[in-house]
């Protein structure tokens, strides 16, 4: 068995949405302060021994989480054809760090999105 190592970074960012189709008050504009937590596998370490350095995959999470701090997310592609919910979100921000980060050593395990303190997603696909 071979070893495993798991990296977790948190970033978070601030942004409105409405739930279309929903049957109460989240079907009007309401923001929250998002927190992403992004979890990175790596099977063997690098020549500084880290599997992947921190800054790495902090920079990816915070580069996808501006493109949607202080922004309405109705108005932002894709969710300006698919519906904002926090399911969708976690599922964007995986896909997107997955391609920004995965390779043969390192590769993203799951995205666990935050709307509140004490409710969240979390989101993975098989490898």
């Amino acid at each position: 068995m071979g070893a495993r190592y798991t990296l977790r970074i948190l970033a978070d960012f601030a942004a409105a949405h409405t739930l279309s189709g929903y049957p109460g008050a989240c079907a009007r504009m309401h923001g929250h302060n998002w927190k992403v937590e992004v979890e990175v596998e790596a099977r063997e370490l690098d020549a500084t021994g880290m599997g992947v350095d921190f800054k790495v995959i902090k920079t990816a999470a915070r580069d996808l989480a501006g493109a949607l701090d202080h922004r309405y997310l109705n108005e932002i592609e894709p969710f300006d054809r698919l519906n904002p919910t926090a399911e969708n979100l976690a599922a964007w921000f995986y896909r997107g760090m997955a391609e920004r980060l995965n390779d043969g050593r390192v590769r993203v395990l799951a995205v666990t999105l935050w709307e509140t303190d004490r409710a969240c997603v979390r989101y993975t696909e098989e490898p």
